[in-house]
């Protein structure tokens, strides 16, 4: 069974229905890249795949033992936030939270966790840095630490290299892909680089509040909607 089905879904508010017929599924090992312009319902699914929000219409339904507790999480950051002042170590550390139940502290195996996921991302020598000292580039890396904390399954991330120089978002896709094909994670990446998105993913969903394509990267980049954004020279 997938890790995510989307069963004719709707999501949305009081004042309506913010994105409809959604209508796809996220296997293991996907790499899907969520586009669509400002205001198409992105943020709105996020929160619908979290379990922050209930359909208003259809079904979402996670499968094949995924808990919504087990998805890792990397959200956009605010100001406020990049400016926090903790220690990485212990920013990584939260990733744990979920697995923590009611234990009022983290355990010897949490810690040895949170240090394999430092590592893994290339930052062990900045677990004992602040993390508002980090550039925006070591920021990222350790707040994907932090969501890869949460699960051995999906990672779910939001906008992972707006702010970003070239650079460094260069090697943030570099990880995320070498997670995604040589560590065996799920990847649902929400985008505004329609570019990037269709170098970097193995399915391409694009929203306009509702769904105007699901599918493979190879099958997307054929259609008029890819050629209309891609043509134009716009991220979606």
């Amino acid at each position: 069974m997938a890790l995510i089905t989307c069963r004719e879904a709707a999501l949305g508010y009081d004042a309506g229905v913010v994105v409809s017929g959604l209508a796809f599924d996220v296997n293991a090992g996907d790499y899907l890249c969520v586009v669509g312009e400002n205001g198409s319902g992105k943020s709105t699914l996020i929160k619908g795949l979290l379990r922050l929000k209930s359909p208003v219409s259809g079904e979402i339904l996670t499968g094949d033992g995924l808990k919504p507790t087990e998805i890792g999480y990397l959200p956009q950051q605010s100001a406020a936030q990049k400016d926090f002042p903790a220690g990485v170590f212990e920013v990584v550390l939260s990733g744990r939270q979920s697995k923590r139940g009611p234990r009022p502290f983290y355990t010897r195996a949490d810690r040895r966790i949170a240090l394999e996921n430092l590592e893994r991302l290339g930052i062990g020598h900045l677990k004992n840095r602040c993390y508002r000292e980090l550039s925006g580039g070591q920021q990222q890396r350790a707040l994907l630490a932090r969501a890869l904390c949460a699960t051995e399954k999906l990672l779910l991330l939001d906008e992972p290299v707006a702010g970003l120089d070239p650079l460094a978002a260069r090697e943030l896709y570099t990880l995320i892909r070498m997670l995604n094909q040589q560590q065996g994670l799920t990847i649902v990446m929400v985008s505004h680089d329609l570019r990037s998105a269709v170098e970097q993913a193995t399915h391409i969903l694009h929203l306009g509040n509702r769904q105007l394509f699901f599918g493979s990267t190879e099958a997307y980049v054929k259609t008029d909607l890819a050629k209309t954004f891609l043509g134009g020279g716009q991220g979606a």
